[in-house]
């Protein structure tokens, strides 16, 4: 009976597999929208699926294809492999070279680009003040209000008032913040300074 199960769990039918990566897209777009995974109900919902055995086997094959796997508590959880973003090589960003494909490691954005999830946020940009720092309008940042600002950080920052990002700059016990745009001036706060996070990663979408 084992031998059975195990032929029909990790040996689909050629003619299945287009149905298994058409429900494993699935899986993967519903934990990017809802951050976790399904409960039996609903991935027999999403599946169209009745057969609890039919259910069952298709949570096998996510497991032993490494999508998903069992926490320490016992439940299911998603595996940077559903989720991520495969690494093929790498570009050369001086002089052209011949260009080569190497399969990696799937990497998740998220965890990639966010080091402290529990205290990072993001931000849309809109202005040019940062463009000498390759940061434009509509780019995206990503903000982490844990890391205490050093100088050279470009930090998001309440300024006598009014919110801005800039670079944080410290001399002789006093702070200014520097525009990356030789068209704008240093801004010495007045009377307050709140630093609401140091800019950690920058996105833009073409």
């Amino acid at each position: 009976m084992f031998s059975i199960l195990h032929s029909v769990i990790f040996n689909p039918h050629p003619m299945e597999i287009s149905l298994y990566e058409t429900r494993k897209r699935k899986l993967a777009h519903y934990f990017q929208k809802f951050k976790q995974l399904p409960s039996y109900d609903e991935l027999a919902e999403i599946f169209a699926v009745k057969s609890k055995g039919s259910l069952y086997r298709y949570v096998q094959k996510f497991i032993a294809d490494g999508l998903i796997e069992r926490g320490a508590t016992g439940k299911l959880v998603a595996t940077e492999k559903l989720f991520g973003v495969r690494v093929l090589g790498t570009v050369q960003a001086g002089f052209p070279t011949a260009a080569e494909e190497e399969t990696g490691d799937a990497k998740s954005l998220d965890q990639w680009l966010i080091q402290n999830p529990e205290a990072s946020y993001l931000l849309s940009v809109s202005g040019d003040s940062m463009t000498d720092a390759g940061i434009v309008e509509g780019d995206m940042v990503i903000v982490d209000r844990s890391k205490k600002p050093r100088t050279g950080d470009i930090v998001v920052a309440e300024v006598d008032g009014d919110w801005t990002m800039k670079y944080y700059i410290e001399r002789g016990g006093r702070i200014l913040l520097r525009p990356a745009n030789k068209r704008y001036p240093d801004i010495h706060p007045q009377t307050e300074l709140k630093v609401a996070g140091v800019v950690t990663s920058v996105i833009r979408k073409y």
